[in-house]
């Protein structure tokens, strides 16, 4: 592996940051496109509920144009490798997304709103496939937990959109909060603007045999084992997403108005960790009885607040809800590496982005009733991948972990790079 590590020093880039400062660039990319630019819209919600006319059906359907157009723009980044290697992609994407969050206050129209929220979704998922293969292609030889801090970013973005709009709330409107965000996002994106993409491929075709390339030969079986896997992820895609989009609303509904946000801030620090934490109790125990944890947890802390009312059912279930929605990603794309399935993670990725476009749908004729029904009906969903987590765990080839303590986090870090490829 030594043997490989001057190549990227040599190119015209100049030499490679330290793994640590690699590691803040991708996660203030990760910050601004995901954190920012996909979630910011979750604590922003209540209040163009309450001051810009939007219904709850109208905001479903914005939530849904977002994850419509995270999906094509990660379909973009898997079907043209040259694009997620690019840093003018990144760049691109980060520019498209400021001007789309200081677009929103400029207009009251619910159909130019979803333009712009297609379009930030693209460019969240175009952020993401670069930034993540650059984490994992340039540190694959570092500990796992090391691109976990990376993935953190995610959570670090929410907890800031998350403490901006809080702040913001008692003495601006919705217009202000969107603008605010805008430029928090450009700090975000100075921050990550000279950001490395992946290392070529042709630099890592002297590197060892891993688990991806493992995995272009399927075991028996396999195809069972990840079918259930398969349906396990997809049902979090249609679960996690329902609160992802509407907690905030949830818990403002029947608490004091500072406690829906202070919540989404929670969420945001409790999953700056998650993933870190995720990735070394994956070295020790087995990737699929730890999802079915995982789901468990979240399911508790999706039904919760619709269960139990107060401030403290409400911060409960923000910690759980931020502690395993990016873990439950990291452990499902391992576990489908690990299972040496074809494209596993491309096809992990595709249905757990459909589950994303289908979740709003499908909670919407709810909402009229409140989000308790919504959030119990996620919690059932997030249970039933559970389930499908379980009957998987019940069979898991053991020749998986012996991979796994052969070369530790090696498929954590490979699987991620083969989904933008």
């Amino acid at each position: 592996m030594s043997s490989s590590a001057p190549v990227p020093s040599g190119r015209a880039d100049g030499p490679l940051p330290s793994p640590w400062a690699h590691v803040v660039r991708v996660a203030a990319a990760l910050a601004a496109g995901m954190g920012v630019g996909r979630f910011v819209y979750t604590p922003i919600l209540p209040l163009m509920h309450a001051q810009a006319g939007l219904s709850t059906e109208a905001g479903a359907r914005l939530a849904t144009a977002n994850y419509v157009g995270y999906l094509i723009g990660a379909l973009a980044g898997t079907l043209s490798p040259a694009l997620i290697r690019s840093r003018a992609t990144l760049r691109g994407a980060l520019v498209l997304l400021i001007c789309t969050l200081a677009a929103m206050p400029a207009t009251h129209s619910t159909e130019l709103w979803l333009t712009l929220r297609l379009s930030a979704g693209a460019a969240s998922a175009l952020i993401f496939v670069v930034a993540v293969n650059s984490l994992l292609g340039h540190l694959r030889d570092h500990p796992p937990h090391l691109p976990g801090w990376g993935f953190g970013g995610v959570g670090a973005g929410i907890a800031l959109s998350g403490l901006l709009v809080l702040a913001l709330r008692p003495v601006a409107d919705w217009r202000t909060a969107w603008w605010a965000s805008a430029a928090l996002a450009v700090v975000l994106a100075a921050a990550s603007w000279n950001l490395r993409p992946e290392v070529p491929a042709a630099t890592a075709s002297s590197a060892p045999v891993s688990a991806a390339h493992m995995s272009e030969a399927p075991v028996p079986t396999a195809d069972r084992r990840f079918a259930a896997l398969f349906v396990s992820y997809t049902l979090e895609g249609v679960g996690y997403i329902v609160a992802g989009t509407f907690l905030v609303a949830a818990i403002a509904q029947g608490s004091p108005g500072w406690i829906g946000g202070g919540a989404w801030v929670l969420v945001g620090l409790a999953a700056v960790p998650s993933s870190a934490l995720w990735a070394r109790l994956g070295r020790r125990w087995s990737l699929p009885g730890l999802l079915l944890v995982a789901l468990v947890i979240q399911a508790v802390g999706i039904a919760l607040p619709a269960l139990v009312g107060g401030v403290g059912a409400a911060l409960v279930s923000a910690l759980l809800f931020g502690a395993t929605f990016i873990g439950v990603s990291t452990l499902a794309l391992a576990t489908g590496t690990q299972l040496r399935f074809p494209r596993s993670v491309a096809l992990l990725t595709a249905g757990y982005s459909v589950g994303q476009i289908l979740g709003p749908l499908a909670v919407a004729p709810l909402l009229r009733h409140g989000y308790r029904p919504a959030l119990l009906l996620a919690a059932l969903v997030v249970l039933t991948a559970a389930v499908a987590a379980a009957v998987l765990r019940a069979g898991f080839p053991h020749h998986a972990v012996a991979v796994r303590h052969s070369v530790p986090g090696q498929a954590r870090r490979t699987a991620p790079t083969d989904a933008g490829r």
